[in-house]
């Protein structure tokens, strides 16, 4: 197949895309982040249902509600009164995901400098979540609760496509599904409806590559792991 420009700048996109966890305050212009949000609404949906609805937080917003959730995160008990919805990851763990997992969370752990034993540097960081990673836009994602599994398919492109125009226009992002485990108070901060559930949040900005958090790359298997040819 003969490489193409397009091909070359659509790679090119999707390769660099990162889930990143530190950026610089520079603000983004709301033009940028609705072109954004315009393009990935272009994702396919099953009977095009678009089951996708967006929070965009910034300034003072982002600010409350960050300083919301940190209160109940901070606290042991209150914390232990938020469960999430709906379960994001299997509720036993086996080969090769607890693997993949245990992987990346000690690369990055290690780049910080955070070791086994120190639990309150883990609780710090993992903290570092709910203000959005210091990034200047904050979204959080939510659908309708009467949508099934598969508009929640439908949402995952909508996100990947969001999280591509962002890397197009020089941004970058961390979805992040942290965000689910406080989902009453992100319903009472942002005066949800009943009928919609958090679904996850995002941190969008301008990469703070000083930061050595953001040199981690996660690795892939290779496609001859995941993929089956049959002729």
């Amino acid at each position: 197949m003969i490489e193409t420009p397009e091909q070359k700048v659509v790679d090119a996109v999707i390769a660099s895309r990162r889930s990143l966890r530190a950026f610089l305050p520079t603000p983004v212009a709301r033009e940028d982040v609705e072109a954004i949000l315009e393009i990935a609404a272009r994702a396919p949906s099953g009977t095009n249902t678009q089951p996708w609805k967006a929070y965009v937080l910034t300034g003072a917003s982002k600010e409350k509600l960050s300083l919301e959730i940190l209160r109940a995160y901070n606290d042991p008990e209150i914390s232990r009164q938020h469960t999430e919805e709906y379960n994001y990851y299997p509720n036993r763990w086996t080969s090769p995901f607890l693997e993949r997992r245990r992987k990346v969370g000690w690369d990055l752990y290690s780049l910080l400098g955070i070791t086994r034993e120190n639990k309150a540097g883990m609780h710090a960081q993992l903290g570092r979540n709910y203000r959005f990673f210091d990034a200047p836009v904050g979204i959080i994602f939510a659908i309708d609760r009467i949508m099934e599994q598969g508009s929640w398919l439908d949402y995952g492109m909508f996100l990947q496509n969001v999280m591509l125009a962002a890397r197009a226009r020089g941004l970058d992002t961390c979805p992040q599904a942290a965000f689910a485990q406080f989902h009453r108070i992100i319903r009472d901060v942002l005066q949800m409806p009943a009928n919609e559930m958090v679904v996850c949040g995002m941190s969008l900005g301008f990469a703070d590559n000083s930061k050595i958090e953001n040199t981690l790359v996660t690795e892939r298997v290779p496609v001859s792991e995941f993929a089956k040819f049959m002729d």
